[in-house]
Order: structure tokens, then C-alpha cells, then sequence
């Protein structure tokens, strides 16, 4: 049997923490951790490594977004972010900071364990998943200057590693997999998150953007990674080499 994956939950209000806790835990897949604060938070974040994080927006000591932009550089797992409902623009600044995912609250805690499961498996490829993460076997995808390895789970560009979180690094895999084809975002949403599209949800594109960013995209005119209009996202083969 796996030993659990190590869970920090980042959250000030206790009785909603403990209750969010008992309910995780509640499968054994999962070991759960509490922290109250945002200042204490980070410390633990970057000395625990946990697989995966919970946080909160507002805390005290130090908020959510802050937590997420100090530890983001050094700690690669998945972020998970919780904030009050409709915020819109909390949602834009948490995912433009590295957050993985993001769930409004109030959060059911069925939902919550949904959204972990689905970023846990982004990171484990032995679990079992409704998308297909990277395995060790897949080999790696070169389109030009542009390498893909899902082996490593690592990007190189021009032999250069980029700096990708897992959900960059699963988009990224994705398009390049169907590298030359238009994905529209239904099917993005649903093989990066096992769940379907509600139309409203922005966090695809705005990892587009990131990924764009760091791919030295240019955004008003990328050739790189293209927008589709009405349908979704293509990851442009190179042009072939004239003999």
C-alpha cells in the first residue's frame, strides 16, 4: 500500500480546518496537516515539501496570495487555492502567481478531495485517473528548439530547462501531444481536471499566458502556441526544413 500523500492545509478558520481534515483523511490516501497562519505558513511549506497545499486567501499574519508568490519559486508541488465566491480577481492574481487550481468558497469538502485527487495525479502517474497524466514510458516529444520530455516531466527550450509548474507542465504535455491540433477548451478542462467545462472558469487561459511567457511567445501574435477562434488552443509543429 502507498503511503499517504502529505497534504498541508493552510486555512485560520479552525473548526471549517478540522472538519476540511477529518473529511480527507477520511480515505486513508490522504495525511493531512494544519496551519492558521500565512506567516508560518511558508516556513512550512519550504521546509515540509509537502505534495500538495491548501491555502487560503485571507489569513493572518501574511495572505494567501503572498504565501503563494514567496514559495512558488522553490516549492514545485500543487497549490490549492480557496477563496470567498465571485472574487474574480483574486482568482486572475492567485493563477498568475503559480496557484494550480482554485475553488470558491464556501467549498463543499466532496469537492475539495475531487480537485486534490485530480492535481495528486498530475504527480503520480501509477494512481488512476479519468485524464491521462505522464508516464515514465511516453517518450518525448521535439518540436524544434522545443523539447517535451514526460519521463523527466521537464521542458527544455534551446537546452534550456524552463521553470513550469505542474499545471503549466500538464498543458504544456497536452497540446504537445496533439501537437498540430486544435484542442478546444472542453477537452482541455476535462483531461487536466476530470470534471467539465462551466463555461466561466479562466484558469486555462490564463496558464496560456504563463506558458506563452516563458516560451518567449509573443502575446498579440504567438506562433508558438495559437489561439483557435471558437474552438480552443494548438501547439505549432516547427515549419519543416527546406532541403
Amino acid at each position: 500500500m502507498n503511503a499517504p500523500s502529505r497534504i498541508l492545509l493552510v486555512e485560520d478558520d479552525l473548526r471549517l480546518a478540522r472538519l476540511m481534515q477529518e473529511y480527507l483523511q477520511a480515505s486513508d490516501e490522504l495525511d493531512v496537516r494544519v496551519e492558521t497562519r500565512g506567516d508560518r505558513a511558508v516556513d512550512r511549506i519550504l521546509d515540509e515539501l509537502p505534495d500538495l497545499v491548501i491555502l487560503d486567501l485571507m489569513l493572518p499574519g501574511l495572505d494567501g496570495l503572498s504565501v503563494c508568490k514567496q514559495v512558488r519559486e522553490r516549492y514545485p508541488g500543487p497549490i490549492l487555492m480557496l477563496s470567498a465566491l465571485g472574487d474574480e480577481v483574486d482568482e486572475v492574481v492567485g493563477l498568475e502567481l503559480g496557484a494550480d487550481d482554485y475553488v470558491a468558497k464556501p467549498a463543499s469538502p466532496r469537492l475539495v478531495l475531487a480537485r486534490v485527487r485530480t492535481l495528486l495525479r498530475r504527480i503520480n502517474p501509477e494512481s488512476q485517473s479519468p485524464g491521462r497524466a505522464p508516464t515514465s514510458s511516453e517518450t518525448a516529444v521535439e518540436l524544434g528548439d522545443l523539447v517535451v520530455d514526460p519521463g523527466r516531466r521537464a521542458a527544455l527550450l534551446n537546452g534550456e530547462e524552463l521553470d513550469l509548474t505542474t499545471a503549466e507542465f500538464d498543458l504544456l504535455w497536452l497540446l504537445a501531444r496533439h501537437a498540430g491540433e486544435p484542442l478546444d477548451r472542453e477537452a482541455i478542462y476535462r483531461e487536466l481536471k476530470g470534471t467539465d467545462w462551466d463555461g466561466l472558469d479562466r484558469s486555462i487561459d490564463l496558464r496560456i499566458l504563463r506558458l506563452r511567457k516563458k516560451l518567449g511567445d509573443d502575446a498579440r501574435n504567438p506562433r508558438r502556441i495559437k489561439s483557435v477562434r471558437g474552438v480552443g488552443y494548438l501547439l505549432a509543429r516547427p515549419a519543416p526544413v527546406a532541403p
